[in-house]
């Protein structure tokens, strides 16, 4: 399975009073780098939405190893690691210059709109393990 890379620059918005980046806008940064993944893969949400179906982030497991600062130039990379039945487990990185900053399991549950879990389609899980 092939990895996904997604470009990302630290503006001013994302720091704190220190000037390093907030912890919580590296969960912003992996989101966004998870919804380019699967439309580079041709799964849209705005898609799934139509069919009952979308995804709900059920647990992350992330480790803060370095900051990045203001300026910075980053890369979230996305892997799949597992796809069963109606959940994903997905890594992502986000490093500097090939140096990793943070690392995350995130483990993802397809379910419909009433909250009930629905095991992914075929053609989503033979797009994801491209």
């Amino acid at each position: 399975m092939a990895a996904h890379s997604f470009p990302i620059r630290i503006y001013y918005e994302d720091t704190d009073f220190s000037g390093n980046v907030y912890h919580a806008a590296y969960l912003k940064f992996m989101e966004r780098a998870r919804t380019e993944f699967l439309r580079e893969r041709e799964v849209h949400h705005s898609e799934l939405l139509k069919t009952g179906m979308v995804f709900a982030v059920r647990s992350l497991e992330i480790s803060y190893d370095r900051t990045a600062h203001i300026d910075d130039l980053l890369e979230v990379v996305t892997k799949v690691d597992v796809i069963k039945g109606a959940r994903m487990v997905l890594a992502q990185s986000i490093l500097r210059g090939g140096v990793m900053l943070t690392n995350a399991k995130v483990t993802i549950v397809a379910i419909s709109l009433k909250g009930r879990p629905v095991r992914l389609p075929k053609a989503v899980s033979a797009a994801l393990m491209v």
